[in-house]
C-alpha cells in the first residue's frame, strides 16, 4: 500500500474516546521497546509520527493513527516493564483487553516480538490471550537486520515453537531499518480488511 496521508487523531483511555468510525483498525501489541513506533514509523514512511523513546512504558494510552483515510493503526502501551506500579499495569490491562474484546472494527492484532531472542512469558501470554478470543494475529519477527541472514530461518523457529503459532496467522520478518517485510506486512493486512 501506498501512504499518502497518516496522523495521529486521538490517544483514547476510555471506550467513549474511540473514534466514532467504522474504518478496520490493526492493533500494535508488543513488550515495551520491541519497537512499535519504529514500525509505524517503517510502515508509514514517517520518521518521528511515532515517538520512539529510549524510555520502556513511554505509551500509556491507545494512540490511533488515521492511514490514507481509510484504515487506522492502534498503539496499545507495551507489556513486561517492571518499573510501571501494579496497579498501573492492570490498569492498562483492563483498558488492552476491553478494546481488544468489544471493538467491532479491530481486524487484527500486529504482535511485535524481538527476532533476536525467544518470545518472553508476557509475549506467550499475548499470544495466548488473542487465540483464546480468536482474534487473528499477523506476529512481525522484528530487528532481522540484527542477525545474520543465515540464521533467520533458525530464529524463525524458535519463535514460532515458543508462542505455538496457530497455522491461520502469518509471521514476518521485518526490519525498520532496511526495509524487510514492509511490503509483505502492508499486502497481508489488506488481506484482512
Amino acid at each position: 500500500m501506498k501512504v499518502t496521508s497518516s496522523d495521529i487523531v486521538i490517544s483514547a483511555v476510555k471506550r467513549e474516546q474511540y473514534p466514532d468510525t467504522t474504518i478496520p483498525e490493526f492493533a500494535l501489541a508488543g513488550r515495551s521497546n520491541v519497537g512499535k513506533s519504529s514500525f509505524i514509523n517503517k510502515m508509514l514512511n514517517r520518521k518521528g509520527l511515532a515517538r520512539i523513546s529510549s524510555k520502556p512504558g513511554k505509551t500509556q494510552t491507545l494512540n490511533f493513527y488515521l492511514i490514507n483515510e481509510i484504515l487506522h493503526f492502534v498503539d496499545v502501551p507495551g507489556y513486561g516493564y517492571a518499573k510501571v506500579s501494579k496497579s498501573e499495569r492492570e490498569a492498562w490491562g483492563r483498558m488492552i483487553e476491553t478494546y481488544f474484546t468489544t471493538r467491532d472494527q479491530l481486524k487484527a492484532v500486529v504482535l511485535i516480538v524481538d527476532l533476536r531472542h525467544p518470545p518472553t512469558a508476557d509475549d506467550r501470554m499475548m499470544y495466548d490471550f488473542l487465540k483464546h478470543y480468536e482474534i487473528p494475529c499477523v506476529i512481525i519477527a522484528t530487528k532481522a537486520d540484527k542477525i545474520p541472514k543465515g540464521k533467520w530461518q533458525k530464529h524463525l523457529k524458535v519463535t514460532k515453537e515458543t508462542l505455538d503459532i496457530h497455522p491461520h496467522d502469518h509471521i514476518i520478518l521485518f526490519s525498520s531499518e532496511t526495509g524487510l517485510g514492509k511490503d509483505e506486512a502492508w499486502k497481508v493486512l489488506g488481506e484482512y480488511m
